[in-house]
């Protein structure tokens, strides 16, 4: 367990950073430059946190002791962010600041990995934030077989590649399976959904934009 000090340190350490970040103090150049383009994205991201827990903006802003109008206008980037709005945030989402906010460690390109259970499978985050292509990895332990509504459609292109296992794709009225080392790219504006094939389950890699994470993950 960690102990209590280095717990004080390491949330003062990452609440001093963020305090540098938000107020554009001495930090290079180039690393301001970075911190803007990701507080740019604050507002989506706390937006996709939410509906990914599924609450409303009248619950979250009540927990996070703010308005709902205040609430609104960060997550459309309307308003600007700053400590004293996120702070609260952070502890509504049970997130580190950093986390919330999806600045890395400056210097420091590792993605901390942190695996969701969703439904009937282990979902791997690869990328940061919420914004842009994203990439994950899933893990199925067993076959699976579409429900009654499980086809989904939304803007964009997916890109799945089986990396273990038989992944069944079924794209509008074809079903297919994929094989470990095969990979498929489609239209999401046709209906899709893929899932395991085999009682063995399967292990494969997917890119979408954050439509298909949220229709995907989220719904």
């Amino acid at each position: 367990m960690e102990e209590p000090r280095e717990s004080g340190k390491r949330a003062a350490h990452t609440t001093g950073r963020m305090s540098e970040i938000l107020s554009d103090g001495s930090a290079s150049v180039g690393a301001q430059e970075a911190i803007r383009q990701s507080l740019a994205g604050v507002g989506a991201r706390l937006r996709g946190l939410r509906q990914e827990q599924g609450r409303t903006l009248d619950e979250v802003a009540e927990l996070a002791g703010m308005s709902t109008s205040t609430l609104s206008r960060l997550e459309s980037g309307k308003r600007k962010p700053s400590l004293e709005l996120l702070l609260p945030l952070a502890e509504v989402y049970g997130l580190p600041l950093d986390e919330l906010v999806g600045t890395p460690p400056i210097g420091d390109p590792r993605i901390h990995i942190s695996p969701r259970k969703f439904h009937d499978q282990t979902i791997l985050p690869l990328s940061r934030g919420g914004i842009g292509v994203q990439a994950f990895k899933h893990i199925v332990d067993g076959r699976q077989t579409p429900k009654f509504g499980a086809l989904k459609t939304h803007p964009g292109f997916e890109w799945v590649y089986v990396i273990r296992g038989r992944l069944t794709l079924v794209l509008g009225d074809r079903t297919m399976v994929l094989s470990a080392g095969e990979a498929a790219e489609f239209d999401t504006r046709t209906p899709h959904w893929f899932g395991g094939a085999d009682d063995d389950g399967v292990e494969y890699l997917s890119l979408f934009g954050p439509e298909g994470q949220r229709v995907h993950m989220k719904s």
